[in-house]
């Protein structure tokens, strides 16, 4: 297992390893996004959900795939999701187009038994924050092994359709499952998805894939080598990296 840190973050542990820093220890909450971080960009499956939003833009503006494309990545980058974009450009109705993007094949995500087994280990509530649907988290955590662990899942339709990054849509978790923020962390395979939870108070943790390339490095401005000062920790196992935190048992003190 690979764990780095920030020298913000070296200095606020104490010169600890990660699984020993008081930021960790007095976690409360725990919150996760789904796409690439729950599983591996191995799994493929947001490729397919990226295929299939370039075929539902395509045919509903009757352009081709490459001007498809280009409208897609367009908004994701500045809307923050391509859904959001379509929305504000456009006054898309988001039902159809989340409906038709998450029809997808789950066969390549596996069990993971030992994530599954250091979640339920995790004393205190555990989320799921994520831009896509309910459903589709759901069904993915439960392939997983992690959906009756899971409190709740924030999904895109709870967050008003304001995605990640927006500051917005993270003060609306915390609002409605009143969170502490200095009591919680969050997980997440995207820099930028940190920057504002780092902001709140949040201890923050990107899930960097274990030798494979992510979905987004193809992007450039998506995806950086370098560790922002936002981003607390840095792990490319999940499971191990959980599991490395002492007294998160539940009963533990």
């Amino acid at each position: 297992m690979k764990i780095s840190r920030t020298a913000n973050q070296e200095a606020r542990a104490g010169g600890h390893s990660p699984s020993q820093a008081g930021a960790l220890s007095a976690v409360e909450t725990w919150i996760f996004d789904l796409d690439n971080t729950l599983y591996p960009p191995k799994c493929a499956l947001f490729a397919q959900i990226d295929q299939r939003m370039g075929e539902f833009i395509a045919r509903h503006f009757g352009i081709d795939a490459a001007a498809a494309r280009r409208m897609q990545k367009q908004f994701y980058r500045d809307y923050g999701t391509t859904l959001r974009g379509l929305m504000s450009e456009h006054r898309l109705d988001p039902r159809p187009f989340l409906d038709y993007v998450h029809d997808i094949d789950l066969s390549a995500v596996p069990r993971d038994g030992p994530l599954s087994a250091a979640v339920k280990a995790l004393s205190g509530r555990i989320f799921i924050h994520t831009n896509g649907t309910r459903a589709h988290a759901e069904k993915v955590a439960a392939r997983i092994g992690l959906l009756e662990h899971v409190d709740a899942v924030y999904d895109i339709e709870a967050a008003g359709y304001v995605p990640k990054p927006a500051r917005a849509t993270y003060e609306a978790f915390l609002a409605r499952y009143d969170i502490e923020p200095r009591r919680a962390v969050i997980f997440e395979d995207l820099q930028r998805n940190l920057e504002a939870p780092a902001a709140l108070g949040m201890t923050t943790v990107l899930v960097r894939p274990n030798g494979h390339a992510h979905p987004d490095a193809e992007l450039g401005w998506a995806v950086s080598e370098e560790t922002p000062a936002h981003v607390h920790y840095v792990t490319d196992d999940l499971a191990a990296f959980l599991a490395a935190v002492p007294g998160r048992a539940a009963g533990e003190s």
